[in-house]
């Protein structure tokens, strides 16, 4: 299937947002899953052109899933290997790109008729920082108490403004991992310190909704890098989303590291499309959006 690319923006609640859409032109399906992609590169980097959203973009469309990949202001660039660096005040900090993202999944749904995009299969996700963004954003969406998401999809996200302590099988992973692999916890929270610009943000549910009130979210997707630190983001967020309630699928790819789908010559990031095409696809596995409504008679199971 051949893939039309064509870049777009619209006015966002900060100035126009870049985004760039991936129609599949052989579909047949008029109404097909789409996604709102945000990608990744530690809030202060990363764009449209990285493989970890260009290429996964290109290989979703080709495989039936319109994608709309959103380009967002990014924090000012810092030295996250220095763990006393202080956050510029100055330049873009926490909400600015966590609000781009809420605008650009209610734009697509405004223009799903457009795309070809069900708007009751819209689907929101991103990777890394990108994933951070998307999951805040769900939460917004589920606050204003409009359109949501139909599934969330993370790739290796950072969820937590510290990261949660790794299970000992994680830590002797990342034990074997090259100092340029690491991302230790002193260096996440530069980063994520660095988003925000103040460091009372940090709790914000919308900045790191990790232990927060999770309840009400859409079915979530986690998949995890295998050798990563911030794969103990990532499956403490998964048991918190499954203690509220929500349905969630959490995954690792094997034998990957942080970050792996911006390797397409990895056989692993290949098997992540097919997992990612899989649930964004209408499946008997993908769960619902509960609330916490208590049954009607009528809705009990009898003995």
């Amino acid at each position: 299937m051949t893939v039309s690319v064509t870049d777009l923006s619209f006015p966002g609640p900060h100035g126009d947002v870049p985004v760039r859409t991936y129609l599949g032109t052989a579909s047949t399906e008029r109404c097909a899953p789409g996604l709102v992609w945000v990608h990744g590169g530690g809030f202060s980097g990363g764009c449209l052109d990285m493989p970890s959203a260009d290429w996964v973009a290109r290989k979703l469309a080709e495989r039936g899933i319109p994608v709309v990949s959103v380009s967002y202001r990014l924090a000012p660039q810092i030295d996250f290997g220095n763990p006393t660096v202080v956050p510029p005040a100055d330049g873009v900090h926490f909400p600015v790109a966590s609000e781009e993202i809420v605008a650009a999944f209610t734009w697509t749904l405004a223009h799903a008729g457009e795309l070809g995009i069900d708007t009751e299969l819209l689907s929101l996700g991103g990777s890394s920082a990108g994933a951070n963004l998307s999951a805040g954003a769900s939460l917004r969406l589920r606050d204003a108490n409009g359109a949501q998401p139909h599934t969330v999809l993370l790739a290796y996200p950072v969820l937590h403004a510290r990261l949660p302590r790794p299970s000992p099988e994680l830590a002797e992973k990342i034990e074997t991992l090259p100092p340029h692999a690491t991302l230790p916890p002193e260096v996440t929270f530069a980063m994520n310190l660095n988003y925000v610009g103040d460091e009372a943000l940090l709790a914000d549910p919308y900045a790191f909704p990790g232990g927060h009130d999770l309840t009400g979210l859409p079915p979530t997707f986690i998949l995890n890098s295998d050798h990563d630190s911030l794969r103990s983001s990532g499956e403490a967020y998964a048991s918190e989303l499954a203690m509220a309630g929500v349905d969630v699928l959490v995954l690792r790819e094997d034998g990957t590291r942080h970050g792996h789908l911006n390797d397409p010559q990895n056989p692993a990031a290949w098997l992540s499309i097919e997992r990612m095409s899989a649930w964004l696809h209408p499946n008997p596995l993908v769960g619902n959006q509960h609330t916490n409504a208590v049954p009607t008679i009528e809705q009990k199971v009898r003995p």
